[in-house]
């Protein structure tokens, strides 16, 4: 095979920025994911992104949306979530206090992920976890 070519599957989904589409996003990553050892944490990773996506994003307001790409290679499963922006920062990782009742989600979705990478897209910001399916290998990036 041709070093440049790629083995990777990729998704995409685009969903109307309303709370009963983070359900939606979820079954969709199941449904892809079926039968693999990373499908619950990728889940939830989905999970948490989408939601954030509509609660902290002009994706939740009227007409807003959010988009997910799932990619899924030997190697690694990389989910993305871009949202519609609006927000003036960055999505971040915080530390929280145990009390806190909200600001822990990206931190949780970094505990997950091998590799969580954030960046600016057309307005609003893709925000991508990475999984590596085996890390004995040297697939966890220390």
């Amino acid at each position: 095979m041709h070093e440049y070519m790629s083995v990777a599957r990729v998704w995409g989904l685009t969903c109307p920025g309303f709370p009963e589409e983070v359900s939606r996003a979820r079954r969709w990553t199941r449904d892809i994911l079926r039968g693999s050892p990373l499908a619950e944490d990728a889940e939830l990773i989905v999970s948490e992104l989408s939601a954030n996506a509509i609660l902290h994003t002009a994706s939740g307001r009227d007409s807003g949306s959010f988009h997910l790409a799932l990619a899924v290679s030997a190697q690694a499963i990389a989910l993305s979530v871009t949202d519609d922006g609006c927000t003036g920062t960055t999505p971040k990782a915080e530390h929280q206090d145990q009390e806190a009742e909200h600001g822990r989600g990206l931190g949780m979705v970094s505990a997950i992920a091998h590799r969580v990478v954030v960046h600016d897209s057309d307005g609003g910001h893709t925000v991508t976890a990475e999984l590596f399916t085996d890390t004995r290998t040297g697939g966890h990036p220390c």
